[in-house]
C-alpha cells in the first residue's frame, strides 16, 4: 500500500477580511449568515468555505505526519498501555525527574518521542560567563558643607 499524504486545504478566512476599510476583522474563520453574504452564497472571489470535501482520508485522519498516532502520557502506568511503535508527547505538567523515567521507559519499548527533554542534567548549573551584580556595602552620602 504507498503512503497516503494529507490533502492540501485552503486558509479558510472570515468574510470581508483584508479590506482595508475593515481592518479590525480578524482572520479566524466565522460561518457567515447574512442574508446578503456573498460569501454563504459562495460567490468565488469571497474565497472558499469549510465543507465536507476537505477532510483527509479516514486512514491518516487524527494521525501525527510521522503517521505514528499520538499518545499523551502523564504518567508510567499510562505508557504501559499504549500499542507499540505509537508516537508519545509527554504533558506539560510533568515535573523533570518522571520526565527522564518517562523517556528512559518509552526508550526501552521502542516509543517515538515527540517532545524530549533537551537537557537532561538535573543539577542547576550556575552559568560562570555572566558577571554577578556586586554590591557596594558602603552608603555613600552626600557631605554637606
Amino acid at each position: 500500500m504507498p503512503k497516503l499524504k494529507k490533502k492540501k486545504k485552503p486558509k479558510f478566512l472570515r468574510p470581508n477580511y483584508g479590506r482595508t476599510s475593515r481592518k479590525r476583522i480578524k482572520d479566524n474563520w466565522r460561518r457567515p449568515r447574512g442574508i446578503d453574504n456573498k460569501k454563504r452564497v459562495k460567490i468565488a472571489y469571497m474565497g472558499s468555505s469549510p465543507s465536507i470535501g476537505y477532510s483527509q482520508d479516514r486512514r491518516i485522519r487524527g494521525l501525527h505526519p510521522s503517521g505514528k498516532k499520538e499518545f499523551l502520557i502523564s504518567n508510567l502506568q499510562e505508557l504501559k498501555k499504549i500499542p507499540a511503535n505509537s508516537a508519545l508527547r509527554i504533558a506539560a505538567t510533568i515535573g523533570k525527574k518522571l520526565r527522564i523515567k518517562i523517556e528512559e521507559e518509552a526508550k526501552k519499548l521502542g516509543f517515538f518521542i515527540l517532545n524530549p527533554l533537551k537537557n537532561k542534567n538535573l543539577k542547576k548549573e550556575k552559568d560562570e560567563s555572566l558577571p554577578t551584580a556586586q554590591t557596594n556595602p558602603k552608603k555613600t552620602t552626600v557631605e554637606e558643607k
